[in-house]
């Protein structure tokens, strides 16, 4: 059976931490920011986690399972 592949869209939105965690980036941050305070442009900077109920699809699309 040959090697599971990585998502490519994965790697390039996913980043996993030393304790596990897989960091990624807010959405709605790319264009039409004219009518977004700065306060929601500045917070949507951030990175966030991904929640446990996510957490295993993306490790089975970064192949960590």
């Amino acid at each position: 059976m040959p090697k599971m592949k990585t998502k490519s869209s994965a790697k390039k939105r996913f980043q996993v931490t030393g304790s596990g965690k897989i960091k990624r980036k807010h959405a709605f941050k790319s264009h039409i920011l004219t009518k977004k305070t700065k306060k929601q442009k500045r917070n949507l900077t951030k990175t966030a986690y991904v929640t446990k109920a996510d957490q295993p699809n993306v490790k089975i699309m970064l192949c960590m399972k």
